[in-house]
């Protein structure tokens, strides 16, 4: 690695624009999807004709045909209702003998490469890289460029980091799956006029404001009642007389979230991850983003064109006509979602850093998002409840991070476009 070591989920109407995302997190347009419709009823038989008068004799033989056809007749019901219920017992009791075989082996999945997987060892788990955090004035000399910066465009950093040029495709066309999931309470980046020093939003208990404290350990102080985190720039959207951004959800999978707030989501990407595996998603997204590297990785390898981050940041409504079904796979790319995005490459964020203590995680690819968006808050619940199906506990992932500082013009890179 080439770094610096200096010092409700489902549908209720039954027509839908349906977004098609891959496993990878690529979004592959929009489909209508027609309205599912019952196959009609086949028509009934139509009634017997009444029969032609017969003499009495003919009559009676007929009567006696009837009668015998009857009795045949419930003799074969009786028949099949045996036989099927022969039938649903075998089949009953060939369930129970395979639960039972399952029940005494160990579960294994396999890999698209042929790998068997104990989903009892999450093999990705401590693969991170520990790389300390140094002094922001040796990252200046040296040229370590940080995040989260200011994506406007036309905004040129100080950084020259031509010879580390960030990833201009999609990540899947370079090879890169996501391996997490996590979203900041406002904005990390700067995106003048979409979110910003002039956004605004509802009141917070969980933000805290410059000056107040804010610390990396948000898990542990929401965990403990001690507080909040750092809040970022907000978007402008926000209105208190429009009740989409007032009016409360009942969230059921994610924690501490707020209606009418702005949130801004990461996904990291890398090439090393477990993808296409059960243990593809990892908390902490280092695991993710390291998992294969010791196995994988050969000599040389740099960060900037093999781990990525999507970001892309919203303010959440209580609407779902802005419902979106998987937030958790990658950042939304469809009309206006993902249309005006800043390349450049950056480091790790997070609150343990600022504009005097860097991260040496650098230098990695951003793909930002220069527009703020409106997102249903069932979306954002959706996504937690996806996180919790992950092999890996994602729990503490499902509640908004601390904001990073912006980082100052010496310490970022000039964008690419």
């Amino acid at each position: 690695v080439h770094v610096h070591v200096t010092p409700h989920f489902t549908m209720s109407e039954q027509e839908m624009t349906a977004i098609q995302v891959t496993d990878k997190g690529d979004v592959l347009g929009a489909e209508e999807t027609s309205t599912l419709k019952k196959s009609a009823s086949a028509p009934a038989a139509p009634a017997a004709t009444a029969p032609a008068p017969m003499t009495m004799m003919m009559g009676g033989s007929v009567l006696t045909l009837v009668f015998i056809t009857f009795v045949l007749v419930i003799v074969n019901i009786g028949s099949d209702r045996m036989m099927n219920n022969q039938l649903g017992k075998k089949i009953s009791n060939k369930l129970d003998s395979i639960s039972d075989q399952l029940d005494t082996v160990s579960a294994f999945q396999y890999s698209e490469v042929g790998i068997a997987l104990d989903l009892d060892t999450n093999y990705c788990s401590g693969a991170k890289v520990d790389l300390s955090n140094f002094n922001c004035t040796q990252a200046v000399i040296d040229g370590v460029e940080q995040s989260g910066a200011n994506v406007t465009e036309g905004y040129e950093g100080l950084i020259n980091a031509n010879s580390t040029p960030p990833i201009t495709t999609p990540y899947y066309q370079a090879g890169l799956c996501p391996v997490n999931v996590h979203w900041h309470l406002g904005a990390e980046h700067l995106s003048v006029g979409e979110y910003d020093e002039h956004g605004k939003g509802p009141y917070d208990s969980y933000a805290i404001y410059d000056g107040e404290g804010a610390t990396e350990v948000d898990y542990y102080r929401r965990k403990l009642g001690a507080g909040g985190v750092r809040i970022g720039y907000q978007c402008q959207y926000y209105d208190e007389s429009d009740s989409k951004y007032t009016e409360a959800y009942d969230w059921q999978h994610c924690t501490d979230m707020v209606v009418g707030q702005t949130y801004e989501i990461h996904w990291p990407h890398s090439t090393v991850g477990a993808c296409g595996t059960p243990y593809q998603y990892q908390t902490p997204f280092y695991d993710g983003v390291f998992c294969n590297y010791a196995a994988m990785a050969p000599n040389g390898t740099t960060t900037h064109n093999n781990v990525g981050v999507q970001s892309q940041t919203f303010t959440v409504v209580n609407d779902e006509n802005y419902y979106y079904p998987d937030l958790f796979k990658g950042m939304m790319v469809a009309g206006d979602y993902g249309s005006d995005i800043a390349y450049y490459t950056g480091s790790t964020t997070g609150t343990s850093r600022d504009n005097d203590i860097c991260s040496a995680y650098s230098p990695i690819t951003w793909q930002v998002d220069r527009k703020c968006h409106l997102i249903s808050a069932s979306s954002f619940d959706k996504m937690c409840a996806d996180m919790k199906a992950q092999v890996d506990d994602m729990s503490k992932d499902l509640y908004a991070h601390g904001a990073r500082m912006l980082v100052s013009d010496e310490l970022a890179a000039k964008q690419v476009v």
